[in-house]
């Protein structure tokens, strides 16, 4: 349903005022508007007229382009282009928010064919828009060998150079010398997945 049509009337009592993202109906001040919408005949209108057309279709004027000449004002039911809005903006974040996270295990004895094979799946993970947790994993005694495990780590970084960023410099984390890497941007990559997935 459209909002109450109520183009001659102020705010309505008690109710919670919130501030509203757009200009919709009596609130827009141009006064002639570049009107859009399904529907409607596309094309530039005094306020008035445009008010309306939004009448008689039993819909709002909303105005979507205020700073361009001359305003832009879609006709459409405000109640639902709001929540169509606000859907979009929270898609938006939760992409912005999801990252996949690549893990690269080493020994501190790793071999060059075994190392030169990580480094190539770390560079398509971050490629790919992955950031890339690298970490030595020491057992038993083999924690004797922790700066050989730094050394690994800050190499593995270095032959990344082109395609990552440290995020976190090598760091002991109870058996574990931990390397973070985040991607460098690249156009037209995003996240598909918040999942830690692991190659050994």
């Amino acid at each position: 349903m459209a909002l109450n049509r109520s183009y001659n009337r102020g705010p309505r009592g008690p109710r919670v005022k919130e501030e509203e993202p757009y200009n919709v109906n009596e609130r827009i001040k141009a006064q002639r508007v570049r009107l859009v919408g399904e529907n409607i005949q596309v094309g530039v209108y005094n306020l008035s007229e445009a008010l309306q057309i939004a009448q008689a279709a039993n819909l709002d004027l909303v105005e979507i382009s205020p700073n361009a000449d001359p305003p832009v004002c879609k006709v459409v039911d405000y109640s639902k282009f709001k929540y169509e809005q606000k859907k979009k903006q929270k898609e938006l974040k939760l992409k912005a928010h999801k990252v996949v996270v690549k893990e690269i295990r080493f020994g501190p004895n790793t071999d060059d064919h075994d190392y030169e094979f990580k480094l190539k799946h770390a560079t398509n993970f971050l490629k790919e828009g992955a950031k890339v947790k690298a970490y030595v994993h020491f057992q038993g005694r083999s924690i004797v060998y922790k700066e050989r495990g730094e050394i690994l780590l800050l190499k593995f970084a270095q032959a990344l150079e082109e395609f990552a960023k440290v995020e976190d410099l090598p760091k002991l984390e109870g058996k574990r010398m931990i390397l973070m890497l985040s991607p460098k941007p690249v156009t037209g990559k995003s996240s598909s997945s918040s999942t830690t997935t692991s190659s050994k």
